[in-house]
C-alpha cells in the first residue's frame, strides 16, 4: 500500500472502511512491510511523504493556526483487493490498491496562489479565446480556455510543478514515479526533466501509444507492461515498494491540486465578469483546483464538472457523498479516471460543485465543432465542456459570461480523421 499524501486529521469513510486517528509519533511506530498488511486488512496510516521537509512558504500559517496544505498526519485506507465491476456508469466492486488520503482543511484561494509562485514562469499562461458562434446558440458569452496550449498539451504540467518543488532533496534523489493513461505521464516527464529528477511511470498497453513515445520523448521511463488498468495499479503498487520513488498522484494530492487551480486564477484575470466555469473532469483534481480559485475569488460563480456518461466517477461519487470506482470506457480516454480522490470529492462538496454528465456522441459532436469553428486540434477529453453547451446539458442565463476549458491537445491522426470523418 502506498503511504499518504496530505495530511488530515479529519475521519472519512470509503466503501465501509474506517480512517483511524492517530498522533505522528504512532504513525512513526506503526509503519509495517506491505505483506503484513495485506495479511491483516486492517486500516494503516502512514506519514505523509516529505512530511518534515515543507518549505517555509509551505508552512506560513493561516488565521485558523493551520498550514495550507500541510504535511502532518495521514489518515490512510487500508488496501482493497481488485474485485469484479459493474458497468462504467454505476457504483463497482473494484477498488484500486493505493493508498487515498483526506486532506485536514479544504483546498483555498491562497494555496492557488502560493502555486502560481512556485511555478513562475515555466509555463505557458493560455489564452481564453471567445467563440462568437457558440455565444449565440446559447445566448451567453462564452471563451474557451485554451489548455491544449500548455506545455505538453493540458494543464496537468501546473500541478507536478508545484508539487514538485516541495520535495526534499533525498526524495528528489530517489526519483518519482506515477500511474496516467498519458497526459500526467507527459507532465511528470516534463517537469522532472526540468528539475533534474529520474522518473518513472506506469501505464498500459492499450494506452494511446502517441502518449507513451512522448511521456518517453520527454525522457521518462515508461512501464507499460501491464496489459490493462487494474493490472496497472498493481504493477505501480510493486514499483513503488521495490524501488522506493516518490509517488506523485495524478490529482488527488492537495499540492497538485493546487496547481491545476492557477487555471482557474487566469480564467478570472482574463475574464473577471466570469459567471459559470466548466471544467473536463478524470479523477477531479482539476476541477477541485478550479473550484477554489473560483469560488475563493466569486464566492457567487458557479463551478460545473464535466464528465462522460461512460467514465462518471467525480459525478457517481457527488451522488453518495463518498469515492466510488468504475470502470471507464469513454472514447475520452483522458477522462477515463477509474475513481475520484477523496480529496477531490471533499473539495468538491463543500464548494458546491455542479456535475453534468455527456455522450461520448456529444463529444464527437463539440470535437467537430472545436475543429471547424474555433480551429482548435484537441483530443476527445478537451471537448467534453464544449459538448455540455451544444447539447443543452448546462443552463446558463441570458447574458451570463461562461469560461469552459479545452485541455488536451495529445490527439492521434487516426482517431481525429475517424471522427471528423463521422461528420
Amino acid at each position: 500500500m502506498l503511504a499518504g499524501f496530505a495530511a488530515g486529521t479529519r475521519s472519512y469513510n470509503v466503501r465501509d472502511l474506517v480512517v483511524r486517528r492517530t498522533s505522528l509519533q504512532f504513525v512513526r511506530a506503526c509503519i509495517c512491510t506491505r505483506e503484513a498488511m495485506l495479511h491483516s486488512r486492517k486500516p494503516r496510516t502512514f506519514v505523509s511523504p516529505g512530511s518534515g521537509d515543507a518549505s517555509p512558504g509551505e508552512i506560513a500559517r493561516r488565521t485558523d493556526g493551520r498550514a495550507p496544505c500541510e504535511p502532518v498526519v495521514a489518515q490512510t485506507i487500508a488496501a482493497i483487493p481488485p474485485s469484479r465491476t459493474t458497468n462504467a456508469s454505476q457504483r463497482t466492486e473494484t477498488a484500486y490498491d493505493l493508498g487515498m488520503t483526506v486532506a485536514d482543511s479544504l483546498l483555498l484561494l491562497d494555496d492557488v496562489q502560493r502555486a502560481r509562485e512556485r511555478i513562475g514562469d515555466r509555463l505557458h499562461r493560455t489564452p481564453l479565446l471567445p467563440s462568437a458562434t457558440m455565444s449565440t446558440r446559447i445566448g451567453a458569452d462564452v471563451c474557451f480556455k485554451a489548455e491544449l496550449f500548455q506545455r505538453t498539451g493540458s494543464f496537468k504540467p501546473r500541478g507536478v510543478l508545484n508539487k514538485l518543488a516541495t520535495l526534499s532533496d533525498e526524495e528528489k534523489r530517489r526519483g518519482v514515479i506515477s500511474i496516467s493513461a498519458g497526459n500526467h505521464a507527459q507532465a511528470l516527464a516534463y517537469a522532472s526533466a526540468l528539475e533534474g529528477i529520474d522518473a518513472l511511470i506506469v501505464m498500459w498497453q492499450t494506452a494511446s501509444q502517441l502518449k507513451i513515445r512522448a511521456a518517453r520523448g520527454y525522457g521518462a521511463t515508461v512501464d507499460d507492461s501491464a496489459p490493462d488498468i487494474p493490472s496497472a495499479f498493481e504493477r505501480l503498487d510493486e514499483l513503488v515498494e521495490s524501488t522506493g520513488r516518490q509517488l506523485i498522484h495524478p490529482y488527488d494530492d492537495p499540492l497538485v491540486m493546487a496547481g491545476q487551480g492557477t487555471v482557474g486564477l487566469e480564467i478570472l484575470e482574463d475574464a473577471p465578469e466570469t459567471d459559470v466555469a466548466l471544467v473536463p473532469v478524470g479523477g477531479g483534481g482539476l476541477v477541485s483546483g478550479i473550484a477554489a480559485a473560483v469560488k475563493g475569488s466569486k464566492p457567487g460563480a458557479r463551478v460545473i464538472a464535466i464528465e462522460p456518461e461512460l467514465s462518471a466517477a467525480l459525478h457517481e461519487s457527488l451522488k453518495v457523498g463518498e469515492p466510488v470506482t468504475i470502470e471507464p470506457r469513454s472514447l475520452a480516454d483522458g477522462l477515463n479516471g477509474p475513481y475520484a480522490g477523496p480529496n477531490c470529492v471533499e473539495v468538491c462538496t463543500a464548494l458546491g460543485v455542479e456535475s453534468v454528465l455527456v455522450t461520448d456522441e456529444e463529444i464527437k459532436d463539440a470535437f467537430r465543432f472545436l475543429y471547424g469553428r474555433m480551429k482548435l486540434a484537441c483530443e476527445p477529453a478537451g471537448a467534453a465542456t464544449a459538448a455540455a453547451l451544444l447539447s443543452g446539458r448546462v443552463a446558463v442565463e441570458p447574458g451570463q459570461t461562461v469560461a469552459a476549458v479545452v485541455s488536451g491537445g495529445n490527439v492521434a491522426r487516426e482517431t481525429a480523421a475517424a471522427i471528423l470523418a463521422e461528420h
